[in-house]
């Protein structure tokens, strides 16, 4: 790619790069916290899935197992945040291309919930078991 048409925000390499990413991340991060509902919502679901993985899992692999759809919910939902602020950034008039990438972005984020009540569900299924 030429260098000349090369975005000017995305700075520089090495460090400060690493530095800048983590400076862009934590703005992220902050933003969803403050303007966005759902992802304070699934943070909740991630940190109860994070506390209850740690204390009912049997060893490493079953905690990361437990407290993966968590923490891949939060994720999801920061992607999903990131679409419909793009998208209202463009245009808030209703097109059914807005509408078709709000409702995919909305999808994921119900099939990663899903996902965590598949997870925790079989888990509890089998704990309840034994």
């Amino acid at each position: 790619m030429d260098s000349s048409k090369r975005n000017a925000q995305k700075g520089k390499g090495g460090l400060s790069r690493v530095r800048n990413a983590f400076l862009y991340s934590k703005d992220g991060i902050l933003a969803a916290w403050r303007e966005e509902q759902g992802f304070r919502q699934v943070v909740l679901v991630a940190a109860l899935g994070l506390a209850l993985g740690l204390w009912l899992g049997e060893g490493f692999a079953q905690k990361v197992l437990l407290i993966l759809p968590g923490v891949l919910c939060v994720i999801v939902e920061l992607f999903n945040s990131a679409i419909e602020n793009a998208i209202d950034h463009t245009s808030i008039e209703p097109h059914p291309f807005a509408k078709k990438a709000k409702d995919m972005g909305s999808a994921a984020q119900f099939l990663s919930l899903v996902f965590v009540v598949l997870v925790w569900g079989v888990f509890a299924y089998e704990w309840l078991a034994s």
